[in-house]
């Protein structure tokens, strides 16, 4: 995949064991947030590297700068496959509100209609009004849910 952003961002597959991966996992760090530290020990152990069915992850690249990262896994809180799960969403400050995080969202979602009846979150409270624009719904009750939708059929 490798499909033109806004201003000049171009979205494709990732590996997270390229060092401009590493200049965006510092920054989060740094943000207080672990999702990108988790994402790299997941990937470097095998225990998530992302080659299940359906599943990928997803880098915005802006020139040689990593912008944005965000990925799709089988949910691991359900039994059975059905279920998709958005995971470690990130986007630099730098990049904020061009958009990336929308279409690197909107890209799993494309995605996962291919594979998963249902597509699962668990969002920061920061980011509860971002998943709900883009059409997830708020989830009570759930201990690793906080937003779902049904994605459309993908052919």
């Amino acid at each position: 995949m490798g499909g033109a952003l806004e201003a000049g961002y171009v979205l494709k597959r990732l590996r997270p064991s390229i060092p401009a991966f590493e200049a965006l996992k510092q920054e989060s760090r740094l943000e207080g947030y672990w999702m990108l530290v988790r994402l790299a020990d997941g990937w470097v152990s095998g225990r998530n590297r992302f080659l299940k069915r359906g599943e990928a992850l997803f880098g915005a690249w802006h020139g040689a700068e990593l912008a944005g990262v965000c990925g799709l896994n089988i949910d691991p809180y359900f039994e059975g496959r059905d279920h998709g799960r958005v995971r470690h969403l990130f986007v630099g400050a730098r990049h904020r509100r061009a958009g990336v995080g929308r279409m690197l969202v909107e890209t799993v979602v494309d995605r996962a209609g291919r594979y998963f009846r249902v597509l699962n979150t668990r969002a920061p409270e920061e980011a509860f009004g971002f998943y709900e624009r883009l059409g997830f719904r708020r989830v009570e009750g759930e201990e690793f849910v906080t937003h779902r939708m049904i994605p459309a059929k993908g052919g």
